[in-house]
C-alpha cells in the first residue's frame, strides 16, 4: 500500500462573524486558498483527481457541491471534479482521511482536502430549519435520547454537562480561554502564521480594497474579571459563555495530498505523512467527549504512545472540551494548542478541520516535531483523530 503525504497546506485567516470576510462568497473564498495552494506549489489543475472539501451548513450559498464550484470559480480545468463532504465539525478533517485513503489505495494520485464556512453568510444551525423539509434526528433518535420528550441536542447544553461531570469552574474555563488567545496574539507577533496564511484581497463598502491577512478574532488584555460578566446562556447559574466558546467565523483551508514518489516526480517537498486516520462515537448528549477516545483510538493504531506526539491540535469547540481531554489523556498541556485554538483564532465548521491541520503542519515542521495529532469533536457524538508524522 502506498503512503499518503501532504505536500503543503494553506488557510486564509479567519474571519469573525460580520468582519473582514464576511462580504466574500463560500465558494470563492474556497477557489482562493486552492489558486494560492496551485501557485505555493506549481500545481497544475489539470494533475487534480479530486477536490474533496468540507462544509457543514451545505444549504443556500454552500449548496450545490461546494468542492466542485469551488474548482471552478478557481479557474481550474473543467476535467477536475469536487465533492461536499459532511462530519458535522470534522468535515474537513474527514475530507483528509478521505483524500488520504484514496491515495493510499491508489485510486488518486493527486488530491487537493480542505473545506470551507462562512458563517456570517450561511448561520449555523440553517439547513436544519428550512421551512418544509421537516425536522432533524428523527424520532426514533429522540424517542432513544429524549424518552420524555422535552429535549434535544444542543452542543452548549453538551459542554455544561461534560464541565458538571470534569468539576470545572467558570474560572478554570475563562482563565482557559485567556491562555488561548495569549497563545493565538503571541503566534502572530512572532510571525509563526505567516507562512500557512494566503492573505485575501477585500473590498470595503467604499469601493477600495483591503488585504486581510491576520485573524482577527483574537482578543488582547481581556481579563477574568471581564469574562466572568458574560452570561452563560445554556444553563441558569451555568459555566459556558460566549467568552469561554469558540468563536462564529469565516474561513477555507486547503492540503495537497499525493505519494512521496509522486511528490518527487513533481519536485515538492512534503511536509508530513498522514501516519494513522481513525474514528470515534461516544454519547451524542454530550457529544463533545469524542476527542479522548479518538486520540486513545489513533495511539493503539499507531503503534505510538502519548509520549511520541510532541504537538497536539484539539478544537476548542468550548473550554471544557480541551480540558476534559486533557484529564482523560493526561497530555502535557503546554503541548495542546501551542499556538491558540478556537476560542481565539475561530470555528468556521467546515473549515476547521483543515485549518487546525495546516496549523499543525507548519508547527511541526518549524520545531522539528516528528509526530502530532489532531482531534475534533463533531455533533452527533463523533470524533476525527489524526497522527501526522514529519518528512
Amino acid at each position: 500500500m502506498r503512503d499518503a503525504v501532504i505536500v503543503d497546506a494553506v488557510r486564509t485567516p479567519v474571519g469573525k462573524r460580520g468582519g473582514s470576510l464576511a462580504g466574500v462568497h463560500p465558494v470563492d473564498l474556497s477557489a482562493h486558498v486552492l489558486n494560492a495552494l496551485a501557485e505555493r506549489t506549481g500545481l497544475d489543475p489539470a494533475l487534480v483527481d479530486d477536490v474533496v472539501w468540507g462544509c457543514v451548513s451545505q444549504v443556500g450559498e454552500q449548496s450545490g457541491v461546494v468542492g466542485r464550484f469551488a474548482a471552478l470559480a478557481a479557474g481550474w480545468p473543467e476535467s477536475v471534479p469536487g465533492v461536499s463532504v459532511s462530519r458535522a465539525c470534522g468535515s474537513s478533517q474527514q475530507s483528509v482521511h478521505f483524500a488520504a485513503g484514496l491515495v493510499t489505495a491508489g485510486q488518486y494520485d493527486i488530491a487537493v482536502a480542505g473545506g470551507v464556512e462562512s458563517m456570517s453568510r450561511v448561520p449555523m444551525g440553517v439547513a436544519r430549519d428550512v421551512p418544509g423539509a421537516g425536522k432533524a434526528y428523527g424520532p426514533l433518535v429522540l424517542e432513544r435520547y429524549f424518552p420524555d420528550g422535552r429535549g434535544t441536542f444542543d452542543q452548549g447544553v453538551g459542554a455544561e454537562l461534560i464541565a458538571e461531570r470534569y468539576g470545572l469552574s467558570r474560572t478554570r474555563l475563562d482563565q482557559h480561554a485567556l491562555d488561548s488567545h495569549e497563545r493565538a496574539a503571541r503566534a502572530v507577533d512572532e510571525g509563526r502564521f505567516a507562512a500557512q496564511i494566503t492573505p485575501v484581497t477585500v473590498t470595503r463598502e467604499d469601493g477600495g480594497t483591503t488585504v486581510f491577512d491576520t485573524d482577527e478574532g483574537i482578543r488582547r488584555g481581556s481579563t477574568l474579571e471581564k469574562l466572568a460578566a458574560l452570561r452563560t446562556p445554556f444553563k441558569e447559574d451555568g459555566v459556558v459563555s460566549a467568552g469561554n466558546s469558540s468563536q462564529i467565523s469565516d474561513g477555507a483551508a486547503a492540503l495537497l495530498v499525493t505519494t512521496p514518489e509522486i511528490a518527487k516526480r513533481h519536485g515538492w517537498t512534503p511536509l508530513a505523512r498522514v501516519h494513522t486516520a481513525v474514528l470515534a462515537g461516544c454519547d451524542p448528549v454530550t457529544m463533545a467527549l469524542g476527542p479522548a477516545p479518538a486520540t486513545a483510538k489513533a495511539l493503539k493504531r499507531s503503534g505510538l504512545s502519548l509520549g511520541d506526539i510532541g504537538a497536539f491540535e484539539i478544537n476548542e469547540a468550548f473550554a471544557p472540551v480541551t480540558l476534559a481531554w486533557l484529564k482523560e489523556t493526561g497530555a502535557d498541556p503546554e503541548l495542546m494548542n501551542p499556538n491558540g485554538g478556537a476560542m481565539a483564532l475561530g470555528h468556521p465548521l467546515g473549515g476547521s478541520g483543515a485549518r487546525l491541520m495546516t496549523t499543525l503542519v507548519h508547527h511541526m515542521r518549524d520545531n522539528g516535531i516528528r509526530y502530532g495529532l489532531q482531534a475534533m469533536c463533531e455533533a452527533g457524538g463523533m470524533a476525527n483523530a489524526t497522527v501526522l508524522e514529519l518528512v
